[in-house]
């Protein structure tokens, strides 16, 4: 987990500008600890000026850490586009983190993390 905190070009899969949700909290919180961030969600065009990417498979570049932030059921072709595009850890949110997305994960030799990125984000303070 501490490996993947300090690397530093993630995607978050499921982000958006609804500050309700997780998507966007997270987002928000990696761009404001330093991050470069790229947001992924084919329903939004961009979160606050920043462009919103349609698919892993479109990023300008490949990240160090996919957070996935989606159901389980979208999750399990998250992983599988993420061991695609290079990414070499997946970082699974509480609801993304079902065992059949784990071992999916695994499967295509993605490091896995499971838990809440943003607890672990207050932690470093």
């Amino acid at each position: 987990m501490q490996e993947a905190l300090e690397k530093k070009v993630w995607a978050v899969v499921g982000a958006t500008g609804n500050k309700d949700k997780f998507g966007c909290k997270i987002f928000k919180r990696l761009l404001k600890e330093g991050y470069e961030v790229f947001p992924v969600n084919p329903g939004v065009s961009d979160i606050e000026g920043v462009k919103c990417y349609a698919a892993i498979k479109d990023l300008p570049v490949v990240p160090d850490v996919v957070n996935v932030v989606v159901p389980a059921k979208i999750a399990l072709e998250t992983v599988k586009e993420a061991a695609e595009k290079g990414a070499k850890t997946v970082w699974l949110q509480p609801g993304s983190d079902k065992p059949e997305v784990v071992s999916a994960a695994e499967e295509a030799g993605l490091e896995v993390v499971t838990c809440c990125v943003l607890s672990e984000l207050y932690k470093k303070k």
